[in-house]
């Protein structure tokens, strides 16, 4: 044998996972058993397909280079002509048209059928296995419209087009086009979450409704949408607006992007720091009520976010399953090894619990936006409830996943770091932890129905895990101590927000789940780390689940 000869031998591969792809996304007992039972059964082909979609190969790739391709601003074309236009890779217009076209955007709200927003939200949790940066856009659009509905005489403009499954990219007369995307511009720069601190002004015009906003605005993603949802002070107070990028005489409204912000992660989306100045906005709802009429989308956008750490979840727990699955060390496969079984069994535990209190709150959405008062209050408290502890957990959760891959875990090519990444942003997007802890603290004081309702979901796996029921009481205890229950609010609305998960695996998954549930996260027999549920656990059975 040659020198060459031997020297090749050494580039032999072995002992490496192959490619996930293709893979079915779709295929999660707990989300397609929540699907049926929320509502939106009539969905499970499509979601199927969509699932199916999301895990080939051309799907990954798009999200993958949406992220490597990072959105550019052009703030002048050749001639020096103000353009502010962002250009974005074609896989980002690849992940878009999918996006909207399979719902996920504002059409949910033109479907009459029962479960409808379910469906969507489902969606997400499936389609979320490609990259989360374009789920922005589609999330504000879908929020934008109940808000929108406060002004009539737009919504019967705009509402037409914010629910069309046409993604119709560019920028032009908005009544031209096929299909429109909302975003928002509501944060400042000396404000953050306090947007009542917001100083862009609001001057009304000679025609009624209309208005001209000057200021600046600090986040503002996905500058290339079609109209904005603004909030700026009127001459009555902070009101909400709406701002679209092209007038209806065909000219560029003055939106003049300043800067794409360099963030930790979210690559594939542009957020920018757009500048007003005699932008002509129309009012959306009654001067001074700018908070109440936009608080209906932050309800949406909460949601999503949500889902869609879900979503980063069980994607990330695929990802360290199938290399566990392949990988040998110390003379076994990894899945094979105790402790990496307790380690998966935990975060399956986690990312089930996280998709079932996600679609549970996509069945309260949609049956309130048919009606149901119980379920409106309902969705008030659990909504923010959700949205502080499943977010919070998804940081945790991908640096747990991420290590199952050890090295090759830590490298782009594993689609990993884009993961770790992306999870922080969604416990900050539409308020971070104390935001949502002190809103939960705020519902119950002002609204007395949704305890009421909060109670009313324990109450119904009441006796089934005494560990369950002793969570409820503490729940009791705390709320009815007061003093100083401001700085008491996070551990107030995690212990919350582990007794409704709890209640909704005693009620609705295998024992196996529920149990172990139950034992670590309400029962004490946790550590402080993923791998430490109790020996009891049947890690088998949880894995034989998630794993399917």
């Amino acid at each position: 044998m040659t020198v060459a000869a031997r020297s090749g031998a050494t580039h032999e591969v072995t002992n490496q996972a192959p490619p996930l792809t293709p893979y079915d996304a779709a295929e999660d007992a707990a989300l397609l058993e929540g699907l049926g039972r929320e509502g939106a059964g009539w969905a499970e082909d499509d979601i199927r397909r969509l699932g199916r979609q999301a895990g080939s190969e051309e799907a990954q790739t798009w999200a993958d280079q949406a992220n490597r391709y990072a959105p550019e601003l052009r703030t002048h074309d050749r001639y020096g002509n103000r353009v502010d236009e962002v250009d974005f890779h074609p896989s980002w217009h690849s992940l878009m048209r999918v996006a909207v076209a399979e719902g996920g955007a504002g059409s949910a709200w033109a479907d009459a059928r029962p479960g409808a927003h379910v469906a969507r939200v489902a969606g997400s949790l499936v389609w979320g296995h490609t990259e989360a940066g374009h789920g922005c856009p589609v999330s504000m659009t879908y929020a934008v419209v109940p808000a929108l509905r406060q002004q009539p005489d737009l919504a019967a403009v705009y509402e037409p087009l914010l629910t069309s499954r046409v993604y119709d990219p560019g920028l032009r007369v908005p009544t031209t086009k096929r299909g429109l995307l909302a975003g928002m511009g509501m944060t400042e720069k000396q404000g953050g979450s306090d947007v009542r601190a917001n100083t862009t002004a609001a001057t009304p015009t000679a025609e009624p409704g209309v208005y001209t906003l000057r200021g600046h605005k600090w986040f503002t993603s996905a500058p290339m949408c079609d109209v904005f949802l603004v909030l700026a002070q009127a001459p009555g107070g902070l009101s909400c607006f709406l701002v679209p990028r092209v007038l209806p005489d065909g000219t560029r409204n003055t939106f003049r992007i300043q800067r794409l912000k360099d963030k930790l992660g979210n690559r594939s989306n542009a957020s920018s720091e757009p500048e007003f100045d005699d932008t002509v906005a129309w009012l959306v709802g009654p001067e001074g009520r700018g908070v109440k009429t936009i608080i209906e989308m932050v309800n949406c956008t909460r949601l999503d976010c949500v889902a869609g750490t879900a979503a980063i979840m069980r994607k990330a727990l695929v990802e360290a399953g199938h290399h566990a699955r392949h990988r040998t060390a110390f003379d076994a496969k990894l899945i094979d090894q105790p402790l990496m079984r307790n380690v998966l069994a935990d975060l399956a535990l986690e990312s089930e619990a996280a998709t079932t209190l996600a679609l549970r709150l996509a069945g309260a959405a949609d049956r309130a936006i048919r009606g149901d008062e119980g379920e409106r209050a309902f969705r008030r408290i659990a909504t923010a409830i959700g949205k502080y502890w499943v977010t919070k957990r998804g940081p945790a959760f991908t640096a747990e996943a991420l290590e199952c891959l050890g090295g090759n875990g830590y490298v782009e090519d594993s689609g990993m770091p884009r993961l770790y990444r992306e999870a922080p942003l969604l416990s900050i997007w539409e308020g971070s932890g104390n935001v949502n802890a002190l809103d939960v603290l705020r519902a119950l004081g002002r609204n007395p129905e949704t305890a009421q309702a909060l109670l009313g979901e324990l109450e119904l796996s009441k006796g089934a895990d005494a560990r369950l029921d002793a969570a409820v009481t503490r729940i009791g205890a705390e709320l009815s101590d007061v003093d100083g229950i401001q700085g008491r609010a996070r551990r107030v609305v995690e212990l919350m927000a582990l007794a409704l998960q709890g209640s909704l695996l005693v009620r609705h998954a295998p024992a196996a789940v529920a149990d172990a549930f139950c034992a670590s996260r309400l029962g004490g027999d946790w550590g402080n780390a993923f791998g430490t549920l109790p020996g009891g656990a049947d890690t088998g059975a949880i894995l034989a689940r998630a794993l399917a």
